[in-house]
């Protein structure tokens, strides 16, 4: 009996004891457990749900439909004398044979009664111009005018009820915005393609010289355009023209990613001149400004590089007139921000001389309002109208200066700033040739070569001297 009664206790003990080591196991690794989950559900990432945004609309086809209407093919001639000399003709004394070259590119229908706006290095030099519309019909073309400062020709057809394309707003533009480009590239029929506006104002260095100052605030996209394209619409997805296709920039002379078209802004008010006047009424601020970079901002002390920096002063412009000094920052044009040349001369090239606008200025931290009179390159505020003797000659003119006046012992006289590339050059005048007769009519101011021109029907024969003092005499046929 004892012995059953101590091994019931011991089962009884060992039972206990088993149960109590269990509990506090379980217990244990309950334990564990929770702190794991508790500490997965600490670590573990939360995923925000947010509203799905509303698609763009990439849908181009009512754009594209409207558009490819009023874009036009335009073909033109060009008759030049070929420097190859057949030896049979010359033998016979026979003229060099005039050749033929043609070209071809687009151009936007902007009225019902037959404009047609294109670009200046399409139709430059040709003799004979043809554009060719979308349902295949063929005009004949004339040219109101041409500026190639922008790059930007007028052209007319004598038609009506033709498709228009209306104009949209290139200063809405937002980078990031899908743009259509239509055109003819390489002689093909009416083209189509997309892309988005990848940058504004951009300057790329093709138009001017020295002495002309192009007007660079191309739009830029990487929409694809090739040779023949130039002159044709850059259009927004209402169908709207916001641009003109002007250029590509490329190793090879096709696309290679990025295209350039001028803003309508500028457009429109070139072809507004050209319709009134014949020729584009350029208004001039009177600075030599330069775009302010990081080093040039250190250099100068400029507490930030926003702005157009000012050179120097023209003498007599409007801007020095007005009280702007050089070292001054422009920042503004009548309320628009500029911070690029590209930008200011945009704004400039919509006005005309005689006009006044506010120009906001930064001067050492201090902004300043100016009320500035545009000017023409001539200095004054005159409406330049077509068939002035700069566009006849194909030359440009100033008032000589005083002092070489006194160096070659005048009295008077108009100075050539350049020759250009028509009448003048062709009878072999060079730049800062000093105008003091034409026709035995002395000449004092620029206005005085034009009114010589209206007293003749035949020809000019004009007297001056050289800077370096030598006398020259050349006679021009303006019938030719």
């Amino acid at each position: 009996m004892k012995r059953t009664l101590k091994n019931t206790i011991g089962t009884v003990t060992i039972a206990v004891v088993s149960a109590v080591l269990t509990i506090l196991i379980y217990t244990n690794i309950n334990t564990h457990e929770a702190q794991v989950i508790q500490t997965e559900q600490t670590v573990k990432p939360t995923y925000a749900t947010l509203p799905a945004s509303p698609a763009i609309n990439t849908d181009f086809t009512e754009a594209a439909e409207s558009s490819v209407q009023a874009v036009v093919h335009v073909k033109v001639k060009v008759s030049y004398k070929s420097n190859y000399v057949d030896l049979w003709d010359l033998l016979r004394g026979n003229e060099p044979q005039e050749r033929i070259f043609e070209g071809s590119g687009s151009g936007v229908i902007i009225s019902k009664d037959g404009y047609i706006v294109t670009n200046n290095h399409v139709i430059e030099k040709s003799n004979n111009i043809e554009v060719i519309l979308n349902d295949k019909r063929r005009y004949d073309a004339r040219l109101i005018g041409t500026d190639p400062t922008t790059d930007i020709a007028l052209l007319k057809v004598d038609a009506d009820n033709l498709p228009a394309i209306p104009f949209g707003n290139s200063d809405n533009l937002k980078l990031g915005e899908w743009v259509l480009a239509v055109g003819n590239p390489f002689n093909l029929s009416t083209t189509v393609t997309a892309g988005i506006v990848s940058a504004k104002a951009r300057g790329i260095g093709i138009l001017g010289d020295a002495t002309h100052m192009g007007i660079e605030s191309y739009i830029q996209t990487d929409a694809a355009v090739n040779p023949g394209n130039s002159g044709g619409a850059l259009v927004n997805t209402s169908g709207e023209l916001v641009g003109i296709n002007s250029a590509i920039a490329s190793p090879t002379g096709a696309y290679a990613g990025y295209s350039f078209a001028v803003p309508v802004s500028i457009v429109k008010k070139v072809v507004a001149d050209l319709m009134e006047y014949g020729e584009v009424q350029r208004a001039f601020l009177g600075v030599m400004m330069r775009d302010i970079d990081a080093d040039f901002a250190e250099e100068n002390h400029l507490l930030d590089m926003k702005g157009v920096y000012v050179n120097e002063l023209v003498e007599d412009g409007g801007a020095k007139e007005a009280g702007i000094k050089a070292g001054d920052v422009i920042v503004g044009i009548n309320g628009a921000e500029v911070n690029s040349g590209s930008q200011l001369l945009e704004q400039l090239s919509r006005y005309r001389p005689g006009d006044k606008i506010t120009v906001d200025v930064n001067r050492k931290g201090t902004k300043k309002e100016f009320t500035v009179t545009l000017k023409n390159r001539h200095g004054d505020t005159s409406i330049i109208q077509n068939g002035s003797a700069d566009l006849i000659l194909g030359a440009e003119f100033e008032k000589a200066d005083q002092k070489l006046l006194q160096q070659l012992g005048l009295s008077h006289g108009v100075q050539v700033t350049d020759a250009g590339d028509g009448k003048f050059s062709e009878i072999g005048i060079s730049d800062g040739f000093v105008i003091t007769k034409i026709n035995d009519r002395q000449i004092n101011e620029v206005d005085d070569i034009s009114a010589a021109m209206e007293r003749v029907r035949g020809g000019l024969f004009i007297s001056g001297v050289y800077p370096n003092g030598k006398k020259a005499y050349y006679a021009i046929n303006l019938e030719d």
